[in-house]
């Protein structure tokens, strides 16, 4: 089997490129829930491929001085959304990506075992760009499709399921925004 063999796993409209940070999902487990994240390596710079490289554990510690702190770090997301709306994946939506840690959901535990992290290329402290949103409504319309254990309001942030450890994606993201694409891709 292919890459793109199952119609559920891979993002049509997204850059395919593997992750080593990811699992098998728990046994009876699938995506219930989306995780919407922001990401800018270094903080506040866009652009470079870096996030990417981090993803893939390709990070150069040499390379920012910011760098040195993470690039030993093993994470990863299933989707990353940049500034222009160019979509790359990273892991199956029927795998388990690594972006959650500790995190905590409507009582249950571990995220990563039954969510879908979505990256954003941004900040806490920038809005993101009109195409973002877009393109986020466009792979929650696609998700939801394809997996039926995603319900309506199974959509939170990285601070919704880990406060007080994650800010993102911030005070800039505006949620009234999304619902409005979502409402507007469904019509």
């Amino acid at each position: 089997m292919t890459a793109r063999d199952n119609d559920r796993d891979w993002w049509p409209p997204a850059r395919m490129v593997q992750s080593p940070n990811q699992d098998d999902r728990p046994p009876g487990e699938a995506p219930e829930l989306l995780v919407v994240h922001a990401i800018s390596l270094p903080p506040g710079e866009f652009g470079g491929g870096h996030v990417a490289d981090l993803f893939q554990n390709r990070l150069d510690p040499k390379g920012h001085p910011y760098f040195a702190g993470i690039a030993d770090l093993r994470v990863s997301a299933h989707v990353l959304i940049d500034r222009e709306g160019h979509a790359t994946q990273f892991v199956p939506f029927s795998r388990r990506a690594w972006h959650a840690g500790p995190s905590r959901w409507q009582g249950r535990e571990r995220c990563n075992d039954f969510s879908i992290g979505i990256e954003l290329e941004g900040t806490d402290e920038d809005p993101f760009t009109p195409v973002q949103y877009a393109e986020l409504a466009r792979l929650i319309g696609w998700l939801r499709e394809r997996w039926p254990g995603i319900a309506p309001d199974a959509l939170a942030g990285h601070s919704d399921i880990a406060p007080g450890r994650k800010t993102d994606p911030g005070p800039c993201f505006d949620w009234a925004r999304l619902q409005r694409e979502l409402h507007e891709a469904m019509a």
